[in-house]
């Protein structure tokens, strides 16, 4: 798919169509992401204009979704809202019964003699301040049950405030920001066998005992009548249940029935996918369900590459140098393709040779390849 900058999808609620607007001409081979890195989906929805029934029934949520500012607004605002609807009913009270007037009548609330007086008792009531110039009576019944109507409001709406701000900072979003994948994935030789794979760190320094590590490819099929259809194949992980005490690598095998299995380098960057990984886990000190999630596209795989060792093992711990979490080194790996390296892959004899192990370096559209021993492992390091 060709697009510009400043292109979202939408799908359309209505008819499960997927459409793209605001379409620009751009290059060979540029196309909308179906997730940007930061796990975020460039997809919105179009609904029946006016329509916040969906935002409505499910008010909680909303309000822990929305922008600090924007709910710290809207409680601000209900606060303020109720005090001047309840001082309002007071000073009423207090005109009816001729407060206002007569200082000498015998008063429904002490010191309420204006809107003034009634704002402030509506807010020292709601707020409990209790300075104790204005008070309640028992001359009026009526204003009696509006300070117990205040009173079970008050504690309504400080329950409903305290639940959202702490739903909102105990939010599942930032626990998952402090667990990752590394900015790359890699494709290098693994006991004779060609694999793709990438790094999962806990940046806090928490031990997760379990959780669950998904990959899937994804593309995107244009119909003749101009419909999207998105195309999504899972990919099948080496260590799909993962203890993340230290780093891991995950690991997928590029074997018969992977869809990267007939791609070379030079094949894969120019494929139009994207490879979506997650890994879903239980925090341990909250016990929430958390998710983590990050997007390669074919720019993102590096062809022999290997990550940097990052454990080291001391008297007592196990050091874990998290500086070398994105770091990668060259390593010798065969420019083909996994299906054409297990169908050419000879045993050495009289004259024959393998093909050489070398890596490769893809820029600007071109292919480079290191004209080094085949003894040398490491070539050098690059920083992602």
């Amino acid at each position: 798919m060709s697009t510009g900058r400043g292109e979202q999808l939408i799908i359309d609620t209505s008819c499960t169509t997927i459409h793209t607007l605001d379409r620009h001409s751009g290059g060979e081979g540029k196309w909308l992401r179906y997730m940007h890195k930061d796990g975020r989906f460039p997809v919105v929805f179009r609904k029946v204009t006016g329509d916040w029934s969906p935002y409505l029934m499910d008010i909680f949520t909303t309000l822990v979704e929305i922008r600090w500012r924007v709910m710290l607004l809207a409680f601000s605002l209900s606060y303020i809202l109720s005090w001047l609807f309840f001082g309002l009913c007071y000073w009423l009270i207090a005109y009816m019964n001729g407060d206002t007037d007569n200082p000498d009548n015998e008063p429904c609330m002490e010191n309420v003699r204006g809107f003034t007086g009634a704002f402030l008792f509506s807010m020292e009531t709601q707020a409990t301040i209790g300075y104790g110039f204005r008070g309640m009576t028992e001359n009026c019944i009526v204003a009696i049950i509006v300070v117990t109507i205040q009173d079970v409001f008050s504690c309504l709406l400080d329950t409903i405030v305290i639940g959202i701000i702490v739903a909102k900072m105990a939010s599942a979003r930032k626990r998952a920001q402090t667990v990752g994948f590394s900015n790359c994935a890699i494709v290098n030789l693994r006991d004779g066998v060609l694999c793709l794979s990438w790094r999962l760190g806990d940046f806090r320094g928490n031990h997760i005992l379990e959780g669950i590590v998904r990959a899937q490819l994804v593309r995107h099929v244009k119909t003749p009548l101009g419909s999207i259809v998105m195309s999504y194949q899972d990919l099948e992980l080496q260590n799909r249940d993962v203890v993340l005490a230290t780093p891991v690598t995950i690991i997928h095998k590029l074997e018969p029935g992977s869809p990267l299995y007939s791609l070379g380098p030079d094949e894969l960057q120019e494929a139009k996918f994207e490879l979506v990984v997650s890994f879903t886990y239980t925090g341990d000190s909250t016990g929430m369900l958390h998710q983590t999630r990050l997007c390669y596209t074919p720019a993102d795989i590096r062809w022999g590459q290997r990550f940097q060792d990052m454990l080291r093992e001391d008297k007592k711990h196990y050091k874990v140098d998290y500086a070398l979490f994105n770091v990668t080194t060259w390593v010798p790996v065969p420019l083909l393709s996994a299906e054409e390296y297990d169908r050419e892959r000879l045993p050495v004899g009289d004259g024959q040779s393998q093909r050489p192990f070398l890596p490769s370096v893809k820029r600007n559209g071109c292919t480079y390849q290191a004209d080094l021993p085949i003894t040398e492992e490491l070539i050098h390091q690059t920083f992602l």
